[in-house]
């Protein structure tokens, strides 16, 4: 690590810059790193930024996935309310964001969901009949749970199964944000599996441009290209991962307090933020609250804000800029 810290305070010094591309695997599916540094970067350099890349966000994997019988999560989810329990502290910082959105949203966004995301297919336990259970939240997780941050440690009040879905991926992306910035960087866009993250601007001070995805299933068409300089951008949808029941599609993102897969006319939601954890969180907070309660939160909390909605055979949009409600866009066929 002593070798690359000071390959990077050299590269703060090299006025010519040269773009690179690193991915990997991570979490179910890629992560990936676009960055400028000195040109002639040898392979092993950036083999080796890859390889603290590809540490930090299986650290995050380790402690927050749903699917790793050994995480951190699923310890937590397994022990017994009442007692404390000691946590690393990048998932009591997760966990406490959570329950900040969970109050800010009036429940909107809620990682008590485990059990209602199992029901429908799309947890690690799969369901003999797929639909069958409503499971509505009982308690807000921000009732539920107890942090000591000053111990790291944490209190179940209630038993429940805690789901970091909807915020993990987002923090795995600020991580490495994080990460190339202790290595010295100043100018990337790293991102998971469609989640980014952006520092600084591109040689000839352009800004990075990441692509925004019509919300069709089955295809990858590009709605629109959003430019981004130190900031975080997430969107959430229900058009990538579904299930069909009697002809009626069901998302994967749940609605806590219905205790039902998200049905409106939201097709996705795409939020501007400093982190991408805080985007990603409320990406799925928006999007649970739909049209009118969304876009009204939006304002209130002077987001940035991009709802796609179904309009027959297209889509329409409606643009939400520093708390500010922009002129609904005209419908475009899908």
């Amino acid at each position: 690590m002593d070798a690359i810290v000071k390959m990077s305070i050299d590269l703060a010094s090299t006025p010519t810059l040269q773009r690179y591309s690193v991915s990997g695997e991570t979490m179910g599916t890629r992560y990936s790193a676009v960055f400028f540094a000195a040109p002639g970067l040898l392979a092993a350099a950036t083999e080796a930024i890859n390889a603290s890349l590809l540490a930090a966000v299986d650290q995050v994997d380790q402690q927050m996935s749903t699917w790793k019988a050994t995480s951190d999560l699923n310890r937590l989810n397994a022990a017994p309310t009442q007692q404390w329990l000691a946590v690393p502290r990048a998932l009591a910082l997760v966990l406490q964001a959570a329950l900040d959105i969970n109050r800010q949203s009036d429940g909107a966004f809620d990682i008590g969901v485990g059990a209602l995301v199992n029901s429908w297919g799309f947890g690690h336990v799969k369901p003999q009949h797929i639909g069958t259970v409503k499971q509505q939240v009982a308690h807000a997780t921000s009732e539920t749970l107890e942090i000591d941050h000053a111990n790291l440690q944490v209190c179940k009040l209630f038993d429940s199964r805690l789901d970091l879905s909807g915020i993990a991926k987002g923090y795995g992306v600020d991580v490495l944000a994080h990460c190339l910035d202790r290595l010295g960087i100043d100018s990337y866009l790293v991102g998971i599996d469609g989640e980014m993250r952006a520092r600084g601007l591109k040689p000839g001070h352009e800004p990075w441009a990441v692509a925004l995805e019509k919300p069709l299933p089955g295809t990858r068409e590009v709605m629109g290209v959003m430019e981004l300089c130190d900031a975080a951008i997430a969107t959430s949808g229900d058009y990538r991962h579904f299930v069909d029941l009697a002809g009626e599609r069901y998302a994967h993102t749940m609605h806590p307090l219905l205790g039902v897969p998200v049905r409106n006319r939201v097709a996705a939601v795409t939020v501007v933020a400093s982190s991408c954890m805080l985007a990603d969180a409320w990406a799925t907070a928006l999007l649970v609250l739909g049209e009118e309660a969304g876009v009204a939160l939006a304002q209130r909390r002077g987001m940035d804000a991009l709802f796609v909605l179904r309009d027959g055979a297209g889509f329409q949009q409606i643009s939400i800029v520093s708390g500010q409600k922009c002129t609904q866009s005209a419908a475009y066929s899908d």
